[in-house]
This record gives structure tokens, sequence and C-alpha cells, in this order.
């Protein structure tokens, strides 16, 4: 049990991350999908895990099937993309990797990677990141506008929760093992401690892919860190072959197709939609314009795109070009 003393100033800062971390979710993903009872509840994203097991190996072996994680590998920062979550996994001091893995490889048996992971060989966390990576792209990339849609979905039900019932009904609506005993909010975790908030807040992250208990993250100068599993509603059931994914990739094919709709469409209104960094969704939509398919413009401090009718003639299934 872990008792969680909060301060005035904590109770008013209560925030929601405002979409799931990439490299977070992923470190979370390989541990929690690994218990049965949570890949019963994500059967799709499971069967992909077990087909990408040969290329993320890594991960299973440097990290423990449940429980404790080494907080550095779950930063708050680094939420824009995989890329930038892993970068800031890298700047991680060598001292705090070496303290955190030793108090987390304390009930495993040593191998000789985790003894070099412990003494922050760089050569191990080259390792790890490239199976991040791999892991990402194999396992949840194909359901991450899944997964940021039922965020929002769940954020916004609690927003409700509050514009109701105030702070203590949403804290005590978050999870059947956190109750809120103003001003203790008692959490059932992997592990114990009495903690006190530092009175920058609590971020709250809701996650389908956190395991089976929540988990606490206090650190000085930062909001207290509050992961908690939450159930998403099924993956939506594969459709028919998409040609214009097979030809320019589903996140880009995506892109294309958004532009197709009503409205004025930002870089950043695109990565919003979509659930991928406003840097992703510029490098899609820089690779769109160079084929021909759209156009950009700078209004004020935003790049606005639109199709061309090349870009619509595609989407449209002609195979001619304009005017042909």
């Amino acid at each position: 049990m872990i008792s969680l003393r909060l301060t005035a100033a904590d109770l008013t800062r209560i925030r929601f991350g405002s979409r799931p971390h990439p490299v977070g979710n992923t470190i979370l993903a390989s541990q929690a999908l690994r218990d049965p009872v949570v890949a019963a509840r994500m059967p799709e994203m499971a069967a992909r895990a077990q087909a990408a097991s040969a290329s993320t190996a890594a991960l299973r072996h440097l990290l423990p099937a449940r429980g404790l994680l080494p907080d550095f590998l779950t930063p708050v920062q680094g939420i824009e993309s995989v890329a930038a979550g892993i970068e800031t996994i890298r700047a991680t001091p060598r001292r705090q990797i070496t303290a955190e893995l030793t108090e987390t490889y304390a009930k495993l048996p040593p191998s000789l990677w985790r003894r070099r992971f412990v003494s922050a060989d760089p050569e191990m966390l080259d390792l790890l990141m490239t199976a991040v990576d791999h892991y990402f792209d194999a396992v949840l990339a194909p359901a991450w506008s899944h997964l940021t849609a039922a965020h929002r979905a769940h954020v916004d039900l609690r927003a409700r929760t509050y514009a109701r019932s105030g702070v203590d009904g949403l804290l005590n609506e978050l999870h059947p093992a956190i109750r809120w005993r103003p001003p203790i909010l008692e959490i059932d975790s992997w592990w114990s401690a009495e903690l006190t908030g530092n009175g920058e807040g609590i971020l709250l992250i809701p996650g389908p892919l956190a395991g089976l208990r929540p988990r606490v993250l206090v650190r000085t100068g930062q909001p207290v860190l509050l992961v908690y599993p939450v159930i998403a509603p099924p993956e939506p059931p594969p459709t028919r072959t998409d040609p214009l994914a097979q030809l320019l990739g589903g996140t880009r094919a995506a892109v294309l197709r958004r532009l197709a709709e009503p409205g004025q469409h930002t870089t950043t209104a695109v990565g919003r939609h979509l659930g991928i960094s406003v840097s992703s969704a510029s490098e899609h939509a820089a690779a769109l314009r160079a084929a021909g398919l759209i156009t950009s413009e700078r209004l004020g401090g935003a790049k606005v795109h639109r199709l061309t009718p090349l870009g619509i003639h595609l989407l449209a299934g002609d195979s001619r070009p304009p005017g042909g």
C-alpha cells in the first residue's frame, strides 16, 4: 500500500496527460502484455507482441515481467515521439541508471546483460532502445490512433466527474485500487511507501497498458505521476486491404485523407487528430508535398495544408492525371 499525502497546492494542480506517451507506453506494454489477464483483454496487441518477440528480446530480458520498473525508463518528457522519448532516456545520468537498476534487479537472477546494464554500459542501453523502437512500430503503432482516442474519451469522462463532484469525486472514481481519504491518497501498488506531494500537483495518466495495479512516482520539482489501469475498448476489426496505405504507408495515407475533410488543417491540428507528434505530422506533410499531393502555406505562425488536384484524384481512386 502506498500512502500519498497531498498538500493543498497539489490538489489545486491536478491535470491529465495530454496524450499517451509513446516510449512510456512501450515500456509498460512490454511488461503488461506478458500477464495473461492483460493479454486476454488485448488479444490483437498481444499477438503482435508475440510475433515481434525475436526483435524485442532485450525488453523481456532486461525488464522484470511484473512489478517495479526503473523510473528513468518511464519519463514524463519526450511525449512528442518515440525518438524524443528515447533521447530523454539516453540523457539519464549513469549514477541514476545504476541506482534504479540495482533496486529493480534485487530479486531477479543475475545475468551478463543485467550486470552490464547495471554498470550503465552504453551498448546495453543502445540494445534496449533499439528494442523499444521495434516494439512500438510492431505492437503499438497499428493501434496508436485507437489508444489516443480511448485516452481522450477517458479524460473527457473524468472531466465531467470533476465538474459534477469536484476533487473528491474525481480521486475516488479513478480506479478501485485508489482511495481518497483526505489528505491521504491510498494506492494498492506493487510496493509500499509513505510519500508526500511536493506542491507541484498531480499528473494523472490513465493507461490500458499500465498493468494490473497503479504506479506512483514522486520527483523533486515535478508533479506526482500517478499511472493507473483503464480498460480500453477493443481494437476495431481489421478492414480490407487499403491500397492507399500500401502505397504511402498507413500514417501518411491517414494524413492525406484528413486533408480531404472540411476545415483548415494546420500541422498541429493534423497531429492532434491522428495522435502523432507535430514533428511527425510535419515530416509526412513534407513527403506528400514533395510528391505533389498537397500544397502548404504559412498563415501567421501556422502552416496550413491543402490537397492539390493530384491529391484529390488519388483519393478519388482516379488513376488519370488531372486534366487527363
